[in-house]
């Protein structure tokens, strides 16, 4: 019996050996990153963190000038111990900022990242099977392949289309 199922999973495999499968090759983060919905998403982010990070330039800014003071060596000792301690107030305000705004843009980033990946899933299986396509990979976990296998392009625009998005209020 063992050699009748070797036998059999021997033909199967010929079987399947001899049709030629089709293949695309796509740059998963390119066609990402070039999707009208992230390119979107990516200007609205700039403008929702610029405010804090103004804020941020501004308290550098205040740093630098009660550095200059300190140096300056016209502060008597209770100047120089009150403005010592402003700085290390605002610098670990700054330092506060700046985490709490890196957190926040990741996790924005990561949320709008997580939901274009899954929309480009279905994406590019469909585009896959409008072209027929047995199995794509993405050019990352390739050596080299023939540009005519690159379905990039094809991907990002059926996205575009299945996704559109609208101009802002």
């Amino acid at each position: 019996m063992n050699k009748l199922l070797i036998a059999v999973l021997a033909l199967a495999s010929m079987g399947t050996a001899s049709a030629q499968i089709k293949l695309g090759v796509i740059n998963t983060q390119k066609a990402l990153l070039e999707t009208d919905e992230i390119k979107k998403a990516q200007a609205e982010m700039e403008g929702k963190f610029k405010p804090r990070q103004d804020q941020m330039v501004k308290l550098q800014k205040e740093l630098g000038d009660i550095q200059t003071q300190l140096n300056s060596g016209k502060l008597n000792d209770l100047g120089t111990q009150e403005l010592t301690a402003e700085g290390q107030r605002k610098q670990r305000e700054l330092q506060r900022d700046q985490q709490d705004l890196q957190e926040d843009v990741e996790r924005e980033r990561t949320e709008i990242i997580q939901r274009a990946g899954t929309r480009m899933q279905e994406v590019v299986k469909k585009v896959a099977e409008e072209k027929g396509l047995d199995v794509v990979v993405d050019s990352a976990s390739t050596v080299f392949f023939k540009a005519s296998f690159e379905i990039t392009a094809d991907a990002t625009a059926a996205y575009n289309k299945t996704y559109p998005v609208t101009a802002a209020k």
